[in-house]
């Protein structure tokens, strides 16, 4: 499962920080702070969610 999540946190970290950076443009924030704080935190939030996609896929494999 290991390496299949991180082969899914490669995907699923993009989309996120794409989303957060997307809403801090959107919001009309000024300054590089605030795109890189979305970004961090869209790569973070992609750990679990990508081990938890993980789980399923390989729960619905069995």
């Amino acid at each position: 499962m290991n390496r299949l999540m991180w082969i899914l946190h490669a995907v699923i970290s993009t989309t996120l920080m794409g989303i957060g950076v997307t809403g801090v443009l959107a919001a009309n924030m000024a300054g590089w702070k605030p795109i890189v704080i979305a970004a961090a935190i869209g790569f973070i939030v992609a750990l679990p969610v990508s081990w938890i996609v993980a789980n399923k896929i390989q729960h619905l494999a069995r």
